[in-house]
């Protein structure tokens, strides 16, 4: 594999940035192929839930595939809590941040915000406020997150409940991971 001669950044050639570019854009290629493998890793959760967090997430897109969902909404649905493994303090917005390039502003958002609204559910047990999707009240995909977190993703923690497979959703991933952009950054 050809390399750059810089050391600095600021020391780069056109070519160099091209010969990067070009390998970049192949490695962004492989994006759905590395999130398909990284969720087949999710099989272990943190203590007391009966299900894994691979298990959770396809409970998750099956309900969503089920209530005939558009494609990019089931593939959030399947990839919603991703950032439970390294962000686990964010993991909403983390998840987010990897569909952002190719999703829509509505199906970022409720992805973006679904562990503040997920807390209506179990935040007063802990002295929280369980209320605290309630500053969202006036935004436009409030109704889509509220449905998002009642209709899919806290009704998905049944250890008999007949999931679809990753390999069924691969697909759905590769399809909306090989769409063109609709953000950079």
């Amino acid at each position: 594999m050809k390399t750059v001669n810089f050391t600095k950044m600021k020391d780069g050639t056109k070519e160099e940035y091209l010969l990067l570019d070009k390998y970049e854009q192949n490695y962004i290629n492989g994006t759905a192929d590395r999130i398909l493998n990284f969720m087949k890793g999710l099989t272990k959760t943190l203590e007391g839930y009966k299900i894994t967090r691979l298990e959770h997430s396809l409970q998750t897109a099956t309900r969503a595939f089920k209530d005939k969902a558009e494609e990019e909404m089931i593939v959030a649905a399947l990839l919603h809590d991703i950032g439970d493994e390294l962000a686990p303090l964010n993991h909403s917005e983390y998840a987010a941040a990897v569909l952002k390039p190719y999703v829509s502003e509505k199906t970022h958002w409720i992805v973006e915000k679904h562990g503040e609204f997920q807390m209506y559910y179990y935040a007063h047990h802990l002295g929280k406020n369980k209320n605290q999707r309630d500053k969202y009240k006036n935004h436009k995909y409030f109704k889509d997150a509220l449905e998002f977190c009642e209709k899919w993703d806290q009704a998905s923690f049944d250890p008999n409940y007949k999931s679809m497979t990753l390999e069924q959703f691969a697909p759905m991933v590769k399809k909306i991971f090989s769409r063109k952009p609709y953000s950079i950054i």
